[in-house]
């Protein structure tokens, strides 16, 4: 029993080296130790094994290590016409090429939002938006969609965690009284709730069954997407949403 323990933890730590790279093209030993908390020598042992099996690659310069290509290999069974962050992309890159800034797919993940599609703003100065990064769920425009839109029972489910941050008092009530401004509206906004300097209005997909299955944003610097322009960019962002919709199953 003991040894099956010790198996499954050294898989949840190579798996933990593997996230390391969700944000990051190359490490150095050092880094990664330091993100995942395991002494040097641990990690260098892990390394070694995800290495042999190709997931890892170092360079013998450098001693930085990256992405193997077993990776891509896995990957690329993701890629079926169904994905919808793949089927939704084209309609993505259309919305950015009519409002001009950087357009992002979001999906609920527990308690938090995950960005699993984007399309980066062609402008000098814009909003740079990783794919896979993982954000809280109680602020920004697609947190609020994500929540507001949930079904009755996860939205009671995540307002009464003890872990959400606006769980009670005034900011649960003022809280609540945002979601049914989003859901009477049909899109939300958020200036600088997050991120100093950035804005985003977010309208719900919904598929042909009318479940709510991701959240779509467009966002840019705060003093380019005023709250007006936001106003104005959501009927769009709304209609591109409801086309998305109607691909979805």
């Amino acid at each position: 029993m003991e040894d099956g323990k010790l198996t499954v933890r050294a898989v949840e730590r190579a798996l933990d080296i593997l996230l390391c790279f969700a944000e990051s093209e190359d490490l150095s030993l050092t880094e990664i130790a330091s993100r995942v908390g395991l002494h040097k020598s641990t990690v260098h042992r892990l390394l070694a094994s995800l290495e042999g099996k190709g997931f890892i690659i170092r360079d013998p310069a450098s001693e930085r290590y990256r992405l193997g290509f077993r990776i891509w290999e896995l990957s690329a069974n993701l890629s079926h016409s169904d994905d919808p962050e793949l089927l939704l992309l084209p309609e993505m890159e259309r919305l950015r090429d009519q409002l001009g800034e950087t357009v992002s797919l979001y999906v609920r993940d527990g308690m938090e939002r995950v960005r699993v599609q984007a399309v980066q703003s062609n402008q000098a100065i814009r909003r740079v938006a990783p794919i896979g990064a993982r954000l809280p769920l109680y602020v920004g425009a697609s947190s609020k969609v994500l929540v507001a839109f949930a079904e009755p029972e996860v939205q009671q489910a995540l307002l009464q965690d003890p872990a959400w941050p606006k769980a009670e008092g005034d900011a649960a009530a003022a809280y609540r009284q945002q979601l049914e401004e989003v859901r009477s509206l049909g899109f939300a906004t958020s200036v600088e709730e997050r991120e100093p300097g950035a804005a985003a209005v977010a309208a719900p997909i919904f598929n042909r069954a009318h479940r709510l299955v991701a959240a779509l944003a467009v966002s840019g610097p705060s003093n380019r997407l005023t709250p007006e322009l936001m106003r104005e960019h959501a009927p769009l962002l709304m209609e591109a949403a409801r086309r998305m919709g109607k691909m979805v199953k």
